[in-house]
């Protein structure tokens, strides 16, 4: 039987330790990590090998030549282009005339292959995935299959909305050659993506097959020093060519001419490669040492993995932190976990390298200096820039104008030259500064600005929706926390970006791959100080004035120190209304309130609405998307109330159509629309799910569970301007106050809360949740929906937070509280379970 290594992987998510090195090759336990997975395939009889190379395919060839030297034998193919995995491998397909076996060449894993093999061959299958449970599936392909194994839905990266699994694809694969005929010639074309789907939708025999045992992707640093950690606890065995000491309590493993002075001090499992020595009174813990290294007298190393040629001086403390090749080390340095310092560097003595830094090759570092983030991009490294449609980060420390240039740079890149995108900001001077570098970068790369400066949101997002730009960029001070910023990215239609959008920029940003305009032709800049008469006309022509007016309306809204302080009394004094506005200026240097202040603002809010006798009052937060509503009493209504009355009272008005609506609103929707015949649309608590499914032509209503509203007649955005203004012509039309309009939607209790749950544990537990809701009437459009008759509990894991969301809902209180309880207490025991 043959088997296919897939060797051709950029690494970009191992960077900076993939700079000079492909990923396949870098060192574990001093030897490559794809050495391990040609002894594995060995242990199993498995030696006619194909290696599939792309990325600097010779550092390979010349260090395995034709295998003869481990016993095996190295076909090697190198497409011309990336064609994907399945392309790549159809580019072999002359080498494959039998059964074979797919592999990567950079995991770490301990599986029998023998029984992936038997059970392909027993169920007669065309293609047998290999399958395992992990803790966090959302970086991997969620593979559903049925009793008897065979695939029945794949869900590729989801989020945790989607996640009933924890079973993922672990990118083995037993495949017959049959399976070339399904793969088209000289096409990108990926296993995931396009071949195992286009096998289901045929009804080919397509089976997942779980294993139980050691698998581990090692895709970026992180789980490049877990997989070192996991060996040197015993977690898995992987050879070790280094021989192992005699020594009583002591695992020391030691190459040729390794010198090793008195006094030293050993904990652990050490390993030390040819020709290093270390000095008197080092101390290392569960650390591995390359070859012709040099560990001075006195220097702590705990957890660490040294590559070939290091040189670090005495005094040296190092914690859970990698030297690639070549790298010096001076005297007094000390390095927190985390941290990747990748080869050819020099750090000067004492200095400071905090955790989680990442030091791209060729870099000297003064004595004396404190590193507090990534030399090359001036921030702290993150898995992914984007949380889902903004980039987040502290202000001038890791959003930094030299690393929201190149994000800039980034953004341009993945536009049409020449193209124009709108950029705006909120009040901030942050906000300013950055935007600032950020137009530099986007005019670099040959794209033109319309910089809208200090706007609204809702704005910006309302000139989207007319033809003539690519995108749009807003700047804004994050609500939750006033020292940082938070960039907002919307595509052509004013939606947020989508996760594919973010990861094409992600790829740009990290590889610097960057688009340089012709220096006569980069982007420029204009401006459109027309555009808030264009929104105003739109907004104007959007509410029937006329009802307004004959209301008298008297309003008390607090702006936040908010641009729409500027624009929003203007319009609603037009329509009628006497507005009272709260902390309605602008004030640069002070910025948004904190979070913290919310709550006071709104009894502040509640008092003046009630003592000026006032029909309404809102809170409408700085980004001028979320609202929440003061009734004429004081009364200051939950997200869980407003979301309702706002759709009694479009229902009151006589219009009629569908209301799109977050899984976890209150079933009191559904009664009251169905009374009038309309319709409840269910949808994803994120934002674009629910503004996608505004655009439909028959929705007149989205809401989310968090006072942002949108009124597609308008726009199919979230606009807590228009909010205010619609709100207040609905309650002019139903012609009694807000609290008459609570009193007349169906009472039930509504009950929200959520268990703290690390990452790694969400998978299993919406697992056991999936398998426990089985017997149940359950649905997952987000989360898992348990459903009890009218009752129901909803579990749902925070998409950006380590929290899982309980939801419970029943029309008495008692009944909501006990079935909150029991799936809390649910919770908490899978997790101890997980433990």
């Amino acid at each position: 039987m043959k088997a296919v290594i897939m060797a051709g992987g950029f690494g970009t998510r191992m960077q900076p330790l993939t700079c000079n090195t492909p990923k396949p090759m870098i060192p574990l336990l001093n030897r490559p990590i794809m050495l391990h997975i040609v002894e594995l395939l060995k242990k199993y009889q498995i030696t006619d090998l194909v290696m599939l190379l792309y990325h600097q395919p010779s550092v390979i060839r010349n260090f395995f030549r034709d295998g003869a030297d481990f016993g095996v034998k190295i076909t090697y193919v190198t497409p011309l282009e990336d064609m994907g995995t399945a392309g790549a491998v159809k580019c072999a397909e002359k080498y494959l005339d039998e059964r074979f076996l797919i592999i990567s060449g950079d995991l770490l894993t301990d599986f029998n292959l023998q029984k992936v093999v038997d059970f392909h061959e027993d169920n007669k299958a065309l293609a047998t995935i290999t399958l395992t449970s992990v803790k966090d599936p959302l970086q991997f392909g969620v593979v559903i299959t049925d009793k008897e194994k065979r695939i029945i839905q794949f869900l590729e990266k989801p989020g945790w909305g989607e996640v009933i699994s924890d079973t993922i694809n672990t990118g083995i694969y037993v495949l017959e050659p049959e399976i070339f005929k399904y793969i088209p010639e000289g096409e990108n074309f990926d296993f995931s993506q396009d071949l195992f789907p286009l096998l289901l939708k045929k009804k080919e025999p397509l089976f997942g097959f779980p294993l139980k045992g050691y698998w581990r992707d090692i895709g970026n640093t992180d789980s490049y020093r877990e997989a070192h950690h996991d060996i040197l606890r015993g977690k898995v065995h992987a050879r070790i060519d280094e021989q192992k000491q005699d020594l009583i309590g002591k695992d020391l493993r030691i190459g040729a001419d390794v010198k090793l002075d008195r006094n030293i001090v050993l904990e652990g499992t050490v390993v030390i490669g040819d020709n290093s020595q270390v000095q008197d009174s080092a101390q290392l813990k569960d650390t591995v040492i390359g070859r012709n290294c040099t560990i001075e007298p006195g220097v702590r190393l705990s957890r660490c993995v040294i590559w070939d040629n290091v040189y670090i001086k005495k005094g040296t403390k190092l914690s859970d932190s990698v030297l690639c090749n070549n790298v010096r080390v001076g005297q007094g340095v000390v390095m927190e976990e985390g941290t990747i310092v990748a080869d050819d560097t020099s750090i000067g003595e004492d200095a400071y390298i905090k955790r989680d830094v990442k030091i791209w090759p060729r870099k000297v570092i003064e004595g004396g200096s404190t590193v507090t983030g990534n030399l090359i991009w001036g921030e702290r490294w993150k898995k992914s820039l984007f949380e889902g449609k903004m980039i987040k980060g502290l202000t001038n420390i890791e959003l930094t104008p030299e690393f929201v240039a190149k994000l800039g740079c980034a953004y341009g890149t993945s536009l049409p030259k020449g193209s124009f995108v709108l950029v705006g900001r909120d009040a901030s001077l942050s906000s300013r500064m950055l935007k600032r570098s950020f137009l530099g970068g986007i005019l670099s790369a040959g794209v033109n600005v319309r910089d809208l400066k200090m706007v609204p949101l809702p704005v910006l997002r309302y000139k989207l929706r007319t033809f003539g730009e690519m995108g749009g960029v807003h700047f804004r001070q994050a609500m939750d926390d006033p020292a940082s910023t938070e960039i907002v990215f919307l595509d052509a239609d004013g939606l947020d970006f989508s996760s594919s959008m973010g990861k094409n920029i992600e790829r740009i940003f990290y590889k610097e791959n960057f688009r340089r305009a012709h220096h006569m032709e980069p982007g420029g800049i204009t401006e459109l100080p027309q555009v808030f008469e264009f929104y105003r006309e739109g907004f104007t022509r959007a509410i029937n004035q006329e009802v307004v007016k004959k209301a008298d309306f008297k309003l008390v809204i607090d702006f936040n120190h908010s641009p729409a302080g500027q624009t929003l009394p203007a319009i609603l004094n037009d329509m009628g209304c006497e507005v009272i506005g709260i902390n309605a200026y602008v004030d640069e240097e002070r910025g948004a309130k904190k979070a913290e202040k919310k709550g006071e603002s709104l009894q502040q809010l509640a008092k003046i609405v009630a003592s000026l006798e006032a029909k309404a009052g809102f809170w409408l937060d700085p980004t001028a998307e979320e609202v929440i509503l003061v009734d004429e009493t004081g009364r200051i209504y939950e997200p869980s109330e407003l979301l309702p009355l706002l759709v009694a009272l479009v229902l009151k008005s006589g219009v009629r159509g569908a209301f799109a609506v977050p899984v976890s609103a209150p079933s009191a929707i559904e009664q009251m629309c169905s009374e009038k015949g309309c319709s409840v649309r269910r949808t994803k608590s994120a934002e674009r799910a629910m503004i996608e499914a505004a655009l439909s032509s028959e929705v007149i209503l989205a809401g989310s569970m968090d006072g942002r509203f949108a009124f597609p007649k308008f726009q199919a955005a979230f606009d807590g301007m228009f909010t205010i203004a619609k709100t207040v012509e609905l309650a002019a039309a139903a012609g009694i106050p807000l609290s008459r309009m609570l009193e007349d939607i169906p009472r039930r209790t509504f009950l929200q809360g959520k268990v703290p749950c690390v990452w790694e544990m969400k998978g299993g537990i919406m697992r056991k949740m999936s398998e426990d809701s089985l017997d149940k009437e359950a649905t997952f459009i987000d989360g898992i929906k348990v459903h009890f008759g009218e009752d129901w509990v909803l579990v749902l894991p925070d998409q950006y937070n380590p929290f899982v969301h309980i939801v419970a809902e029943a029309k008495e209180q008692k009944t909501a509280q006990r079935l909150h309880d029991e799936y809390r207490k649910k919770v908490e025991k899978w997790k101890k379970e997980l433990q």
